[in-house]
């Protein structure tokens, strides 16, 4: 079954950030909020993750955090994503890639696509699925009170080359 995008699917790439993502300090004032110690190299990390929009595993962090601070070391970057994650501020992601990925704690629910060739993840949310998923809970026996759907796919033009035709 082929789901085509409709009003029902909104899809908006991870790398491509949102106005209400661009805030390059809402990671570090949730961690105030929270009443965390933000050292500067907790700020650092905090801003690094607040401006990603791509889903970065621990090493990313760490590449990305070091090219502002080198003085951050890789075991900081790993101590603070598990604070921040414990306070539940990051969530954690396992994409078949053998890596932990980190998001923030999104405000509104969304699903993930991911790319099996690049590793991309576009995020989405569709009515539909959310109904089903309902439905399913319901039709078994359960109230459902959460769910985390993963698909994992390559693009369908994979085959082309970049002049459009096929290999």
């Amino acid at each position: 079954m082929m789901l085509a995008m409709t009003d029902k699917t909104t899809a908006t790439a991870a790398l491509r950030p949102d106005d209400a993502q661009n805030d390059p300090e809402r990671i570090e004032n949730l961690c105030v909020e929270k009443g965390m110690r933000m050292t500067d190299q907790r700020r650092v990390i905090a801003r690094v993750l607040s401006v990603a929009h791509d889903h970065p595993d621990v090493e990313e962090v760490y590449r990305r955090a070091a090219a502002v601070d080198s003085k951050i070391s890789i075991a900081t970057v790993y101590r603070t994503v598990r604070l921040f994650e414990e306070a539940g501020i990051l969530e954690r992601h396992d994409f078949r890639d053998g890596r932990s990925r980190y998001e923030q704690v999104p405000e509104e629910h969304h699903d993930h696509l991911i790319d099996l060739q690049t590793g991309s993840v576009i995020e989405f949310h569709n009515d539909e699925i959310e109904r089903l998923q309902q439905i399913i809970a319901r039709e078994l026996g359960f109230e459902l009170v959460d769910h985390r759907l993963e698909l994992y796919g390559v693009p369908l033009n994979r085959n082309k080359k970049p002049d459009g035709k096929s290999n």
